[in-house]
């Protein structure tokens, strides 16, 4: 008889739920929680059931979907969903599984008001064949639109709303983004994820998505260097482009160094240093005594046995050195009275560090003795330079400097000669970092828009790769980030991989 009172009430509240006009597919789908989504499930009835397989060692989605078409008053998909509050970003790196059944078989990702088949919504929609396309349906019931992206078959995929503007940017692998834009009234929480359909009833499709990120970016009046968002700590497989998030929080963490054994990341959080261990997930404070009030700049030795680290004293950047395991008294190895200084890079024999410092009212690069102190000026420009890196065989000092307008790579030799430049485009590049084994340069590319003196928090940014010899770079990583994401040397020992923060509100 219990057991018949408990079938009984669980009979009236669904009765309730559809009376209140809730679809059994979402209350379905209260069960279906996946990976950094809600829930998944089939949209409009297609006559196969749809499924999403979520990988957490490599954090991939593969969805499987059918549905007749996602175009004209309504739609048929299957779709893995968040609900999302206003202004967001997603990103994904997408691919058809097989050689498919149809040309216009659909994947990408979807911000929609209802679970409805006829609900208005944008999508960022990557077709079998060479359709790259914004589709939007203005109204519930209303005739699917679309505006096209003159790319063809894109492997990275974002979509962004920014109050009711929708943009849609893609690229290959590589290649820098297209992007176009629609105004689109959706409500202000919305159904938001990615999505497949087969476009034939009768065929079920396969793709998978990688590096997908959810993004709720800072407020438009954020205050740099006292509002901060979340960040995540992510490592990237630098051939291939494929991502994994290690650790999250709803602070501010930036700038990993990959420990020289390969074993640990090493980062700064509100004025700390800890170790993250890359086997054990673990993580320890580092011990540096009281000195700890330390940025973003800090950098291991070649052997990895030192530390050398910047430090906030009397509101000026001054750097210290400490054996890399931590230590009660680091030592001081520049004076607050000299300026600020922001340490980059060791020498090879451990003898001198390079850094910026702002010396007679000018920012240039210098390098200090360690044992003596006295310090050499190694450029002499009445504009910016910063981010220098010594590589691996001591032959350059790669920098980036504004001295031609905009924020580019250059490089020079260890005493400050022979100085040319070595990236040419129209982005603002910094921190240009050389892989271990000296073949490769990966740095960080800003928009042309922002101040080329800056490296600004919580931009769309781009992490591009190019041969140390020289040649045209190449996007590696679609971010959202800047300011710590990438600021020291993140190379893995062995050349392989990167580490890097990306930011979003947690």
């Amino acid at each position: 008889m219990k057991n018949m009172k408990v079938l009984y009430l669980l009979c009236n509240a669904l009765l309730l739920l559809l009376l209140m006009g809730i679809p059994v597919s979402q209350l379905l789908a209260q069960q279906s929680p996946v990976g950094i989504f809600d829930h998944h499930e089939d949209v409009g009835y297609p006559k196969l059931k749809g499924s999403v397989v979520y990988n957490p060692e490599d954090q991939t989605y593969t969805l499987s979907g059918a549905g007749k078409n996602m175009w004209a008053t309504e739609d048929q998909f299957h779709f893995a969903w968040k609900k999302i509050k206003g202004d967001f970003i997603i990103k994904a790196t997408v691919q058809f599984i097989g050689k498919g059944s149809f040309d216009h078989r659909k994947i990408g990702i979807i911000a929609r008001d209802k679970l409805t088949a006829d609900s208005r919504y944008a999508d960022a929609c990557v077709h079998g064949d060479i359709l790259t396309s914004l589709q939007f349906r203005q109204t519930d019931g209303a005739v699917t639109d679309q505006v096209s992206v003159s790319t063809y078959h894109p492997t990275e995929i974002e979509l962004e709303r920014l109050g009711n503007t929708f943009t849609f940017s893609a690229a290959t692998f590589g290649e820098n983004y297209k992007s176009v834009s629609k105004e689109v009234e959706l409500n202000e929480e919305v159904y938001a994820g990615l999505f497949i359909c087969s476009h034939l009833e009768d065929v079920m499709e396969k793709a998978i998505f990688s590096n997908v990120r959810i993004i709720i970016p800072a407020d438009k009046n954020f205050k740099p260097y006292t509002d901060y968002i979340g960040s995540h700590i992510e490592t990237m497989d630098v051939a291939t482009g494929k991502r994994k998030i290690l650790y999250s929080a709803p602070n501010s963490l930036q700038a990993p160094n990959w420990t020289t054994d390969g074993k640990k990341l090493l980062y700064n959080s509100e004025g700390l240093l800890y170790y993250y261990d890359l086997a054990t997930n673990a993580i320890s404070k580092l011990n540096t005594g009281e000195i700890n009030d330390n940025n973003n700049d800090h950098v291991l030795s070649f052997d990895g046995k030192m530390l050398g680290i910047s430090n906030h004293s009397g509101n000026r950047s001054t750097i210290y050195v400490l054996p890399a395991t931590g230590s009660d008294t680091p030592v001081k190895i520049t004076e607050e009275a000299s300026g600020p200084s922001y340490l980059h890079s060791w020498s090879l024999d451990k003898k001198r560090l390079i850094f910026t410092g702002q010396r007679n009212k000018e920012w240039n690069i210098w390098a200090v003795d360690i044992d003596t102190k006295k310090e050499t000026p190694l450029t002499e420009d009445s504009t910016l330079d910063d981010g220098p890196e010594y590589t691996p065989d001591g032959n350059y000092i790669y920098f980036n400097s504004v001295r031609t307008g905009t924020m580019k790579l250059w490089r020079m030799k260890p005493d400050g000669s022979n100085e040319e430049q070595v990236t040419f485009d129209e982005y603002n590049d910094w921190f240009p970092h050389i892989s271990p084994d000296g073949k490769w340069i990966v740095f960080i590319s800003f928009p042309k828009d922002i101040d080329p003196t800056q490296h600004p928090f919580y931009k769309k940014v781009y992490l591009r790769l190019m041969p140390s010899s020289g040649g045209i770079p190449r996007n590696i990583g679609y971010l959202y980030g800047g300011q710590g994401s990438i600021n020291v040397p993140s190379w893995s020992p062995d050349s392989k991989k990167i580490a890097f923060v990306t930011n979003s509100k947690l």
